[in-house]
């Protein structure tokens, strides 16, 4: 298996557990704090193209700063380019912990999800 890089937040149990995981399976992981060290746009446009998502789904909706900047009203009059930039300027607004070989790119965690991908 590849290095893994994982975008993660130390402090998010779901970024533990995926980590865990992760480690569980054998994987070498580089992690990146997301909150210091956010995916730059042209990194976003990489993991976002990669993971076959749609770009909403890169948002952490849950989150205290999705709701205090009122995206949920806002992200459909939002070009993408601009809720690229808005993600890069805040690793709080993206959905986490994000793990990818460079080819592939899960989104959040599911244990069922990461022993079909990342094993």
């Amino acid at each position: 298996m590849k290095k893994l890089t994982v975008y993660h937040y130390a402090t998010c149990s779901t970024c533990r557990n995926a980590i865990k995981s992760l480690q569980a399976k054998g994987a070498e992981l580089e992690l990146r704090p997301i909150v210091e060290q956010p995916p730059t746009v042209d990194e976003l446009r990489t993991l976002v193209a990669n993971s076959g998502l749609e770009l909403k789904k890169w948002f952490n909706t849950a989150g205290e700063v999705y709701r205090s900047l009122q995206l949920k009203d806002r992200l459909k009059d939002m070009s993408e380019e601009e809720q690229l930039e808005l993600l890069s300027s805040n690793g709080k607004l993206i959905k986490r912990p994000i793990v990818t070989d460079g080819q592939r790119v899960t989104v959040g965690f599911k244990e069922d999800t990461y022993q079909e991908v990342w094993s």
